[in-house]
This record gives C-alpha cells, sequence and structure tokens, in this order.
C-alpha cells in the first residue's frame, strides 16, 4: 500500500491539469499555516488549572512562548535535514509525511495539556509539528517550478500564500472550537488540538493525493525553454550540498534572513506597538483588527510580490524590498511623532506584504540561480534562515523596547531606535544582494552526473 506514495506512482497522466498542483499544495500550507495562529492558545493554556482565571500550578506565558519558537526552530532544522528526502522521494510521500507529524503533534499535545505536562506539548507541538512544517513547507516547492516553468514564481507564490493565510482559518475556528468544548471547569483546548488533528490530517491527505509530478520531458503548450543560461537565470543545474560550497547560498540565506528578521520582529508585537505608539487612539479591539490586516497583506504580498518576480527578476525584487523597507522603517517613527495612525499602518501593511514576499520569491531565486534538480533541497538547507531570524527578529524589537523603558524613554518612543536598526540591517541586506552573481560553471552538473539521480517522472 505504500507503494502508492513513491514517486513513480505520482507520475501525470497525459490530459491533467498543472492547476490542479497549486490547490493541492494549499491543501498543506493552509493547514500548516495554523502555526501563525497559534497564540489564541496561550492565554487559555495558563488557566487550565485555574479556569476562570490562572490558579497555582499554571503554566506561565513565558513557558508557553516557547511552543512557537521549537516549532519554527524545528521547520528550520527538519527543511534542511529532510530536503534532499523531499527532493527524491516525491510530494506525495513529503506531505503524506507531514500530514501524519502535524497531526500527531496536535494529539500528543492533547495528551500533554490533559496530563497537565508542558513537556509532552513541546514535543508535540514543538518538535512533531515542527518536522511537519519543514517537511510540509518545502513539499511542493520543486514540483511546482517543475510544472510552472514558465511563471514559477507565481506558481511558489500560490501555495506559500497559504502559509501566510492559514491563521485567518485557524484562529476563528479554534476559538470557535474551545468555545464549544469549555465549561465552568474546563477551558477546552484538549478537545480542540484533537478535532484540529483530524480535520487537518484529511485535508493535508486530500493534497497528497491530488499532487503529481510532471512526465518526463512535459512542457507547457507553447513554451520553449531558454537554450542557454540569461543573467542569473540557468540552465544547468547544482548538486544539493554544491550548493553550499558557493557564496550565492549564504548572500541570499542573508538577505533572507535579514528581510524576515525585519519583519517577524514587529509582527509578533504589533499589537502592542501600535497601543504604546498612540495611546489613547488605538484600543485593543482596534489593533485587534489592525494584526489581522497585517495577515491579510501577509498572506496577499506573498502572490503579488512572487508574481511580480516573474516580470522584473527576483535579485530586482529583494532590491525593492530592501529600499523600499528602509525608507518605510525611518518613516514609522516620524509617523508615531505626528501622530498619523494611517501613515502608521500604511508602512507596516506594505512592510509586511514585503515580508511575505521574501519566502514566497526565494524559492524561484534558487531556481534561478541553482536550476530545478534540488531546488526543493537546497530551498530546505536556506530556511535554516528562518529559523536564525525567528530568534534575532523578536529579540531585537522585544529587549530593545526594555532597555528603553528602563531608562526612561517613553512607551511611546521606545521603539524608535528599533525600527532605525531595522533599516540598518535592511542595508546589509542591499550590499549582499547586490552582490550576487550568476553560479560559477564549475558548480554545473555534468549530463552524467549519477549523485542523487532522480527517479524516473521527476
Amino acid at each position: 500500500m505504500l507503494s502508492f506514495l513513491d514517486r513513480s506512482h505520482t507520475i501525470a497522466k497525459p490530459g491533467y491539469s498543472r492547476w490542479m498542483v497549486p490547490p493541492a499544495a494549499l491543501c498543506v500550507h493552509l493547514c500548516i499555516g495554523q502555526a501563525y495562529a497559534f497564540s489564541v492558545f496561550n492565554l487559555p493554556m495558563t488557566r487550565l488549572l485555574g479556569h476562570a482565571q490562572s490558579g497555582p500550578g499554571d503554566w506561565k506565558l513565558t513557558e508557553l512562548g516557547w511552543i512557537f519558537s521549537l516549532a519554527i526552530f524545528f521547520l528550520g532544522v527538519s527543511s534542511a535535514v529532510f530536503g534532499r528526502w523531499v527532493e527524491e522521494g516525491g510530494p506525495r510521500r513529503a506531505m503524506f509525511t507531514a500530514a501524519l507529524c502535524w497531526a500527531g503533534g496536535f494529539f500528543v499535545s492533547a495528551i500533554g495539556v490533559y496530563v497537565h505536562n508542558l513537556w509532552l506539548i513541546y514535543l508535540g507541538y514543538g518538535v512533531l509539528g515542527g518536522i511537519a512544517l519543514g517537511i510540509g513547507y518545502i513539499s511542493p516547492v520543486s514540483t511546482l517550478i517543475k510544472w510552472f516553468p514558465d511563471r514559477p514564481g507565481m506558481a511558489t507564490g500560490m501555495a506559500i500564500m497559504g502559509f501566510g493565510g492559514g491563521a485567518f482559518i485557524a484562529s476563528p475556528l479554534s476559538v470557535w472550537l474551545m468555545s464549544k468544548f469549555s465549561s465552568a471547569t474546563h477551558v477546552g483546548v484538549a478537545e480542540t488540538f484533537i478535532v484540529l488533528g483530524i480535520v487537518y490530517f484529511f485535508f493535508m491527505i486530500v493534497g497528497s493525493i491530488i499532487v503529481r509530478v510532471p512526465a518526463p520531458g512535459w512542457k507547457p503548450a507553447g513554451y520553449v525553454a531558454p537554450t542557454q543560461s540569461v543573467g542569473l537565470i540557468t540552465r544547468n543545474d547544482v548538486f544539493v550540498y554544491d550548493a553550499l560550497k558557493t557564496p550565492q547560498f549564504w548572500l541570499i540565506w542573508w538577505v533572507l534572513c535579514l528581510n524576515v528578521t525585519a519583519g517577524i520582529g514587529v509582527l509578533g508585537q504589533a499589537s502592542a506597538m501600535s497601543q504604546e505608539m498612540f495611546p489613547g487612539h488605538i484600543t485593543p479591539v482596534a489593533a485587534a483588527g489592525f494584526v489581522g490586516l497585517m495577515s491579510l497583506f501577509n498572506m496577499g504580498g506573498r502572490f503579488f510580490w512572487a508574481t511580480t518576480s516573474d516580470y522584473i527578476g527576483r535579485r530586482n525584487t529583494y532590491f525593492v524590498f530592501m529600499v523600499l523597507g528602509f525608507l518605510l522603517y525611518c518613516t514609522v517613527p516620524h509617523t508615531g511623532a505626528i501622530g498619523s495612525v494611517a501613515g502608521f499602518v500604511v508602512c507596516f501593511l506594505i512592510i509586511i506584504s514585503m515580508y511575505g514576499g521574501g519566502f514566497s520569491t526565494v524559492p524561484a531565486y534558487l531556481r534561478d540561480m541553482y536550476g530545478t534538480r534540488y531546488v526543493g533541497a537546497i530551498h530546505g538547507l536556506l530556511l535554516t534562515a528562518w529559523s536564525a531570524a525567528g530568534i534575532f527578529g523578536p529579540v531585537i524589537v522585544n529587549y530593545l523596547r526594555e532597555y528603553n523603558i528602563t531608562h526612561g524613554v517613553p512607551k511611546a518612543q521606545a521603539y524608535n531606535n528599533t525600527m532605525y536598526i531595522m533599516a540598518g540591517l535592511l542595508v546589509i541586506g542591499f550590499i549582499c544582494n547586490f552582490l550576487v552573481k550568476a553560479v560559477d560553471a564549475r558548480w554545473h552538473m555534468a549530463a552524467d552526473d549519477t549523485r542523487g539521480k532522480e527517479p524516473v517522472g521527476a
């Protein structure tokens, strides 16, 4: 039965529409995108014992915060470790594995909630869930690029936007489920975890069944592949581990890391930042609406910027991120000084759209540099930049804010230095992106190179 998961069993038959692949990818990405909504469980889990309020023995928010951090850490680690396995085994096996880990993470976490053991939740959502995030995130990348050689940015953008938009479904669904399972002596978190695990498993399995890889030699009708490399777009492939030896990999690693660092720090503190910079003008309800709007732009930016990169090029798209981001971060303190809520909101909506766009554009960037053969595995290795940024960003924002307030800076101005530091990071990112050149021909794989030979149907 497990042979059904083999790559050879996923080769598309004549008549299969390549437009079925993005929905298959979305089935996975919309599910694992729940990670962005995990914070809705934090407060309820601080009163599992006290119910109405935190009681003796209940967990603190600082302890619960490690759940998400662990998940993001293992996202980067698993995408790097299993990247080649995903690439060579095909998308169906990877999506199926991600579904098992994702559902299993929720089930183990439900047991942890039931017996009140935080380490089980660390293991469940943090480790198992994090592995599912990494494998599931990269599972459709190279397949989409091979189905859409004419529009690789648009193709990956369609799928990866699902990760940014998954919170739109997960947040209200999770709150609704907890309200249905809660009572005067019960907060309903464990049952909600179980239901989510079942629902997500079903949809991810549907995606794994739908997905196909193109038959050998397939190409879109009317598409003529370039006969030689043009600029940064190569016609050659680079072996996955040889990519690590090229300066281009590490330059793009820093480009992604710095772009994500600048965005993820403010994304996690958007609600508090907006209220503290505009006291009396932005209420908690309005701040929650602002966070929701940012999620929408995070999702939309993934599709918009990735599609744009098909026309202006991946390197130029990142130049836009760095230059425009620099100007916007420098503008944010001014919006606070003049009390312009609208200016503040517009700045961050554009910033967050570019944060999401950075994720969706980088797979096509790697395809341009290293070819299609191992782009999924190389993408997995590059996602360690996300793990690093997940630490750098929040630390910069949170600790600088705390330092400023401790030294007498008003809360409304406590983020000013942070914004200028973020702008400075983007200057470094601009330089790294500027230094990216075409990969030296000595790293190109020869036609008879048998290292990691892809199975038939790749």
